[in-house]
């Protein structure tokens, strides 16, 4: 990093950060006890928020066993909330016991250093550094980062702790070592057919090694012992260790009617990318040391961001910290500059990239263009609920991000103006610096309407096809996407279609899907306005086809595979099917959960009833 690089991290004017106090406050000198005691009350709240997110974590089991996916769902929201919901009580208890002196500097970089030699020792010590560095930019409103009292240095790729392994030995007979495993899982009594289940998953290892690539049978399996739940799923995630080589191993399993079955046997490294990917919902699984799983899961899945991982390990905040130390790392390194996104432009969001990085960045415009009638506020809420809610792998994973600093120089004019000229209240220049105060930044894919104009005609053919599957599995989750145009679509690097546009989104029961109406006259014949009423939830899935610009030689295979996308009476049920399901859905125990809670559209409430003592300063 060059000086002048590294100077736009450290404390500046304008960034946020008290000046520093002329002399250290009595106590918070070098090793002093307040700083002492301010560190410990910081790292306390950290452990009853972890605390709090194994308790949630563990419940998982329970859940799919009793098949309580409305307390899943519930649980699911509420262990995200809580990071923000702790680091929040950490800083009005610190408010009130430093009062004026909160955003002294001084003392806060006393507090650091302290904190720092506390939880030195500590397994996922990065965890602890994040959480800190929440509560200062809280207590600040740091710009950028402020290095005096945020840590900028995170431990990937040296973990400390282990993962719990289950080695079992194949030998002369794979089905043996296979029943062995179901035997060992949590729901092994559970299995409906523990005979069918040790066929399926042996025949598919078999089929695997058969195909010419192994010289035989894996000659063991070795399997991460805590279980992954995710929804009303179970997996069982490994690898098998053959010629001295890897494979990726996972098992999917189900619960219906309260007998378990397998779902799915997963072999290749793109089917176990994805279901580690950016577009799907967290994982609830009990590590005990998560930078250590994370070090594992990529001995298979060596081209998964570190950042990802943690995200989908259910922690989301420091996997928003390593993708945005990840983005600075590549910032030093390389020249290029800020661009617009491939793509159309939104009349919602100014959405740009580095052109030598994967990820985009999306900036709300102060106002929308004709046709829009959504406001920011309401903007802001459906992405918060894309973040509470089952993305069904078709959702892509948007973090929000606040004060970031980026340099003014990265910028291409023209995309500098805009972002200055239309999307003033997030953006400014400070000093030599573009300050966004707040914007999405997403993994970069390649526009549907886009792929298909460039890929070979198999290519298209499978993505198209794979449009309509999206469609089809958000429906599932009661997802309705608003605005179905390939342009709000991209296309990841497996091929895979998902949706990023999220400024129509609802919950598929709001939608009134409705048949068109046939007019009766000439005059509602070659009338051109709507002579019948539509109202603000009516969608007609009729009128759909011909504003899809589907490519002309894909709209027949298209059509083959999807036509009940464009009837009614296709959707009406789906949406039937979501509101039994949430009718049918069991509330979790009374005594069990540690909150009540309510879940709504496009919003989610956590009110606790526990009334919790805070934690105190050491003496």
């Amino acid at each position: 990093m060059s000086d002048s690089q590294s100077q736009r991290h450290e404390a500046a004017p304008g960034n946020g950060a008290a000046p520093a106090a002329a002399g250290a406050a009595p106590g918070f000198e070098a090793g002093g006890t307040a700083a002492k005691s301010y560190a410990s009350l910081i790292a306390e709240h950290f452990r009853l928020y972890n605390e709090e997110f194994g308790r949630i974590t563990r419940r998982a089991a329970a859940h799919f066993l009793n098949e309580a996916w409305h307390a899943a769902q519930l649980d699911a929201v509420a262990r995200i909330e809580l990071y923000e919901i702790r680091v929040a009580r950490c800083v009005a208890q610190l408010g009130e016991k430093l009062q004026s002196a909160r955003c002294d500097l001084g003392p806060w970089v006393e507090i650091k250093r302290a904190y720092e030699i506390l939880v030195a020792r500590r397994p996922d010590g990065d965890f602890y550094h994040t959480f800190f560095n929440s509560v200062t930019r809280d207590l600040f409103g740091t710009v950028g980062v402020n290095r005096q009292v945020e840590f900028f240095e995170t431990s990937v790729g040296r973990a400390s702790g282990s993962v719990p392994i289950r080695v079992y030995r194949v030998g002369a007979s794979l089905p043996a070592a296979v029943r062995e495993i179901i035997a060992d899982l949590p729901f092994g009594a559970a299995m409906g057919n523990m005979d069918a289940a040790v066929h399926r998953i042996s025949a598919e290892i078999g089929r695997f090694f058969h195909s010419g690539r192994y010289s035989g049978m894996p000659e063991s399996i070795e399997l991460i012992e805590p279980v992954f739940y995710r929804g009303m799923q179970a997996f069982v995630v490994g690898r098998l260790i053959a010629d001295a080589s890897l494979t990726p191993l996972v098992l999917e399993f189900t619960n219906r009617s309260l007998q378990v079955q397998v779902d799915a046997v997963m072999l290749s490294r793109a089917d176990v990318s994805s279901l580690f990917g950016y577009a799907r919902s967290y994982f609830h699984v009990d590590l005990p040391v998560v930078s250590a799983a994370v070090t594992l899961l990529r001995s298979f899945m060596p081209r998964k961001p570190v950042d990802e991982l943690y995200t989908v390990l259910g922690r989301a905040k420091q996997g928003k910290t390593e993708r945005y130390y990840a983005l600075q790392r590549h910032l030093d390194k390389s020249i290029d500059s800020f661009v617009h996104a491939p793509g159309e432009r939104g009349l919602v969001m100014i959405v740009f990239t580095l052109p030598s990085h994967d990820l985009v960045f999306k900036v709300i415009r102060d106002s929308f263009g004709a046709p829009k009638t959504t406001t920011r506020a309401e903007v802001m809420e459906r992405y918060q609920f894309v973040f509470r809610h089952d993305r069904a792998g078709r959702l892509v994973d948007a973090q929000e991000f606040k004060r970031l600093r980026l340099p003014r120089a990265r910028f291409m004019p023209g995309l500098a103006d805009e972002l200055l000229r239309d999307a003033s209240m997030s953006c400014r220049i400070e000093g030599e610096d573009l300050i966004i105060e707040h914007c999405y930044i997403e993994r970069r894919l390649r526009p549907l309407n886009l792929f298909l104009r460039e890929a070979e005609p198999a290519a298209a053919e499978a993505v198209i096809l794979d449009y309509g599957n999206a469609l089809k599995d958000l429906a599932l989750c009661n997802v309705f996407p608003g605005d179905l145009l390939l342009k709000n679509f991209g296309v990841t690097g497996n091929g895979r279609v998902i949706f990023y546009d999220y400024d129509e989104l609802c919950l598929l029961s709001d939608c009134n899907f409705r048949d068109l109406p046939q007019a009766q006259t000439d005059e509602e014949e070659t009338s051109a306005e709507p002579w019948f009423y539509c109202g603000p939830h009516d969608v007609f899935p009729e009128q759909w086809l011909p504003f899809l610009s589907i490519p002309p030689h894909l709209k027949s295979i298209f059509m083959q595979h999807h036509s009940c996308l464009f009837t009614a009476s296709w959707w009406r049920a789906q949406a039937a099917l979501a509101l039994e399901a949430a009718a049918a859905a069991t509330a979790p125990p009374s005594a069990e959960p540690a909150a009540s809670r309510q879940i709504a559209w496009g919003t989610t409430t956590l009110r606790e009833n526990l009334v919790e003592k805070p934690p105190q300063l050491e003496p």
